[in-house]
This record gives structure tokens, sequence and C-alpha cells, in this order.
């Protein structure tokens, strides 16, 4: 009697489990029909309205492949919280600024839409459209870990170099040599190391770890841990390298929202080119960039997110230093760069845009090219072809419609240096040019944006990266610190103070 009650308790508990999990996947379905299918698809085959704007291209749930996990290489399916981590947000690592999604990707965080209990019921769903359970394999383990010390990163450094930096570039910054397509069939490329913030499941060394042991699937990159690979590694000699790919970030060139860009006056005469100890002295700002989706020529799959910039300027010139990754020097004449450009080559470029002439401040025309109000812009231009060079025009623009090139008869020039898969451009132009020219003043806020183009991902024309309107302040030469006044006026008050005390001392 005890067996057959004991029976009837396990398939009454069986059938209320399996009708619990078919409750979520229901629920999980209805909420993904409203959510996500725009990207992923009806039927989660990554084919949804939205798909073909996309760059990465959105994940075909039915194949079952997830690329950001954490259980084995050899385990196909992800973790119950990596299927929640990827819905709900990787807030945890170092994200852009109102963006708690995957980075780099049009995969927002839903935590503040969908509560825990909503984001299990998507996950179930989206099991279900793989048709395999829970992961049979625990996540990776990362007690091991070895410490961050120089001995480990001089190991790191070599194992990188042998086994890393084919894709990666030797310095790490994703200018690899190799044309790179996902098992989807899409375009990808390496993961510029040392720009942190646009890692898509943390930048830490443990997580940096996790990647090189697990590998992404339906990608190139491969484990490390597989005892079949010709790469493979021992655990110790994972976290070394995980250790120095680590150390590669460099977060003072994160953009930050709403950064001023401040120009310096120096003395004499400015850089004409990258290589000047000058521009250590220039401050460093970083802005976001966008794609350009306003006009024809639409530039939907970017291969660049941000930009960095320095100014130097004296009485007659101001010099900017443009500075961004780029994973290849776009050489329309080079066998090399023509099998690795995504379609037709086109040469890199760049250019910065002012407000033209006199105007008010905070008086700024359309930031896409101007409109009634003009905008004068500076633009370079890497070689079109091995007999050319570098080139530096003027733009004087009313709108993408009424451009009118102006050569500047050398007033504006333009110089840049390619290096392992980074750009670093000057553009120098008058501090005080023609009426047409951009009016910059000490002391008075100067609107400006800027543009990229990668010319190995298709870019040219209309087709560009590019920023909105930010801003510019000129500071004087031999302006001391922020600080140097508020101390100083502190220290004559508590002088006064002291001298006040001391007379009354001696009236009493």
């Amino acid at each position: 009697m005890a067996l057959r009650y004991f029976i009837l308790f396990v398939f009454f508990f069986s059938f209320a489990d399996s009708a619990l999990a078919q409750t979520d996947i229901d629920k999980g379905k209805a909420l993904y029909a409203r959510l996500c299918a725009y990207c992923h698809g009806i039927e989660g085959a990554g084919d949804g309205p939205a798909a073909q704007f996309l760059n990465p291209v959105p994940r075909d749930f039915t194949m079952g492949l997830f690329k950001w996990k954490s259980t084995p290489f050899d385990e196909y399916a992800p973790s119950d919280e990596d299927l929640a981590r990827m819905i709900s947000g990787m807030r945890s690592h170092d994200s852009i600024p109102g963006w708690d999604g995957m980075n780099g990707t049009s995969m927002p965080g839903w935590s503040d839409v969908l509560g825990k209990t909503e984001v299990v019921q998507i996950a179930a769903y989206l099991k279900s459209l793989a048709d395999y359970e829970k992961a049979e394999k625990p996540a990776i383990d990362p007690s091991g870990k070895v410490k961050p010390d120089s001995a480990s990163l001089e190991r790191g450094k070599a194992l990188f170099k042998d086994r890393c930096s084919e894709c990666h570039g030797e310095a790490g910054r994703g200018n690899g040599t190799k044309k790179l397509k996902d098992d989807w069939g899409a375009r990808t490329w390496p993961r510029d190391l040392t720009e942190g913030w646009t890692f898509r499941a943390g930048s830490t060394p443990e997580d940096i770890y996790t990647r090189i042991t697990v590998g992404i699937s339906g990608t190139q990159m491969p484990s490390f841990a597989d005892p079949a690979s010709k790469k493979v590694m021992t655990d110790a000699e994972r976290w070394d390298v995980a250790n120095y790919a680590a150390s590669l970030n460099e977060p003072e060139k994160k953009p930050v929202v709403n950064a001023v860009l401040k120009a310096t006056k120096v003395d004499g005469k400015l850089p004409e080119g990258p290589v000047d100890g000058l521009w250590d002295k220039a401050a460093l700002s970083g802005f976001y960039l966008f794609p350009q989706i306003f006009t024809a020529e639409k530039a939907y799959t970017p291969s660049i997110g941000s930009v960095s910039v320095r100014a130097v300027y004296n009485d007659k010139e101001i010099a900017f230093l443009f500075e961004w990754d780029d994973p290849t020097n776009s050489m329309p004449w080079d066998t090399k760069s023509i099998e690795i450009a995504d379609g037709e080559l086109f040469p890199d470029a760049a250019a910065i845009q002012f407000p033209a002439g006199q105007i008010k401040p905070g008086d700024r025309p359309y930031f896409g090219m101007g409109g009634p109000k003009p905008v004068t812009i500076w633009h370079w231009k890497s070689p079109e072809s091995i007999e050319s060079g570098q080139s530096a025009r003027v733009i004087d623009a009313r709108g993408v419609k009424n451009i009118i090139p102006r050569y500047a008869d050398g007033q504006v020039i333009a110089n840049g240096l390619y290096d392992r898969g980074r750009w670093r451009v000057v553009v120098k132009g008058p501090f005080k040019g023609s009426d047409k020219d951009p009016a910059f003043e000490e002391g008075v806020f100067m609107p400006l944006a800027f543009a990229l183009w990668d010319g190995s991902n298709g870019d040219k024309a209309g087709k560009h990266l590019m920023t909105g309107w930010q801003w510019m302040a000129l500071e004087k030469e031999g302006e001391g610190p922020s600080w140097f006044w508020p101390v100083a006026v502190g220290i004559i008050v508590l002088c006064a103070e002291f001298l006040w005390l001391l007379s009354a001392r001696r009236k009493k």
C-alpha cells in the first residue's frame, strides 16, 4: 500500500512540475511575441522585420547556439542564469551609460520592463525553441584564479602573441589578418581588447577567463580548454592570458556623456603629426559615435563605436588629434585589404564640423551638415591609390544637398598614422579665418561635431559614423588648476580670521 502511495505521490508532483513548466513556456511565448519577435522573428529564427538593419544580426534561437554562456565548451545548453542575465541585462559589467543590454548590439536589457518571474518565463520559451532541457553540466568554476602580478602578465603576453594575435592583433585592437564570419553568415570583427566597455559579457579577468575556457559558440573564438584543439592551454595558462587581456583595457578612453573637449593654449608651433610630445599636454575626451541613418546612404552596420579627441591652439592656429581603433587600414589598391573588406573598399576618413562664421553662444545649425544656418567641415581622407597621398579639404554646407568643397590652399592640413589597428589623425586649421570659417574664441563654448568613415566597412559619402553637437572650451595658457582660487581664497579667509582672533586677545 505504501508503495502505491509513493508512486502516486511521485506521479502527481511530476505532472505538476510538467504543467508548471508548460505554463511558463506559454506565458513566455506571449511575452516573446510582444517584446522580442520584431528582431528575433515570430518563430525565433532571427528573421524579424528589423533583423536586416541590425549588426550583429539577432540570435536564431531555433539553432540553440548561445554565444555568451558559462557552461563548459562541450555542454550545448547555457545555464538558466546565463539566459536570465542575457534577457535582464548585463548590469554587472562596464556598460555604456544608459544601456544595460549587450554592448555593441541592439539587444537591450529588459530588467526595467520585466520582473524576475517574467524573465524566467521567456527563458523557458527560448529553451523550448531549441528543444532542450536544463544544462547537464554546471557552469565552469573560476576559483583557481591566478594573481595578475607581473610574472602572470609576462606569461600571458607570450601566450597571447602565440595563440591570440592572429585574430585580435599584436596590440589587442582587433586588427587581425582574417575575414571572419559566424555560423549565421554574418561578418564579425575580433574584439578590441583595449575597449573594455564594449565587451558583451564583462571585461574582468574572471569574465575573460570564462570566454577563453568556454569559447563563443557559433564564432571563430574557440575554447582553449578543448583537448582536441592545437592551441589548448592549461587552466593556469588561461588565467595568465585572461590577466594580460584585461590589462590591455584603456578606461581613460571610454567616452563620458556630456564630455567637454578642453583645448589647451600653447606657445610656439603646433604639431602637424600625431607623434609629438605636445599632445600629452592636452586633455583627452571621448565621444560615442552612431550610424548616419537620417538621409540616403544610411549606415546600418557600424564597425567603430567611439573616437577620442585632443586639441591645442595658439594665436594663429588650432589643431585636433583624432584617435580611434579601426580593425583595418583601408587601402583600395592592396590585395590583403581587399580580401578583408566587407564588400567594395574605400579609403578611411575623418571630419570635424563647426558652425560657419560668427555665431551666438548656443546657436547651432542642424548637426547633419547644416541647413539654413551653414556649417564648415575640415575633412581628412587616407590615400585612395598607391600613388596618391592623404588629403585635406574644407567643405561648406547648408544641408546634404547643398555641399560645396572649398580647397583651402594649405590653410587646413591633415596627417594620419595607422599603427596596429589604431588611426591617429591630426587636422589643423586657422584660429581666425574668413567670415565662412569657424570663429574660435577664448572663454566661449564652441559647438563641434565629429564623423568617421571605415572604408573596409563600405563607408563613403553619407554612409558614415557621427556624433551630434558636442562642446569645446578653449583654456588660456598658464591657467592654474581649477582648485587654485578656491584654495587661495580659503587661505586668505583663514589668515584674516587668525588676525581677528589675535587682535581680539590683545584687546582683552
